[in-house]
């Protein structure tokens, strides 16, 4: 894992500066990872595909709307130099919006490391962040990101949604192993 963060642009200059991001329980996640195996499996630019990266903390002294855009404001303008938009989000308070967004309700995350362990895919469930070292939540593992893979995570994501999902990536990764939903990792 430590390879794949030194190779790629972005998301090694995030985890250089990573002390600057300055808030609890931070993690860089999600999908910027796992495309960035992609693109480097299958010989792509660093940056192809990549809309974002999701950087995620959990503060539950603070949930409202405000505290997170203020965040995401200077989460932005720290990186302003990448190529990619980045997108910050406070893990516990995504409870008060999820329905709004996906059509049902979800219980509060305790943690980052909770909310990672929901997330679409098996391979997309990771998180990143620099200390003294390289450190890493992965739930379901590694194999699934390194092999290339994509496999549900049915936690609380639909099948609609996850076709949706794999469609986007289909079109940007045409090799890449996307596994049906009858094959997904967990049901609720």
């Amino acid at each position: 894992m430590s390879d794949l963060v030194a190779r790629h642009p972005s998301i090694a200059s995030i985890l250089r500066r990573w002390d600057e991001v300055a808030l609890p329980d931070a993690w860089l996640t999600g999908s910027i990872v796992a495309q960035a195996r992609w693109n480097e499996r299958f010989g792509f630019d660093p940056h192809h595909g990549i809309a974002d990266a999701d950087i995620v903390y959990f503060d539950a002294g603070d949930l409202s709307a405000e505290a997170e855009e203020r965040t995401e404001q200077r989460i932005a303008a720290l990186f302003a130099d990448l190529p990619v938009r980045v997108d910050v989000k406070n893990q516990a308070r995504v409870h008060l919006w999820y329905a709004a967004k996906f059509g049902h309700g979800i219980a509060p995350y305790s943690s980052v490391a909770d909310a990672i362990g929901t997330y679409p895919t098996t391979a997309s469930a990771i998180g990143l962040r620099r200390r003294t070292e390289l450190e890493v939540i992965a739930p379901f593992g590694l194999a699934d990101l390194l092999r290339p893979v994509v496999r549900a995570n049915a936690a609380q994501i639909t099948e609609a949604y996850y076709e949706t999902k794999t469609a986007r990536w289909r079109h940007h990764w045409p090799d890449l192993e996307i596994l049906p939903w009858s094959e997904a990792a967990q049901r609720p």
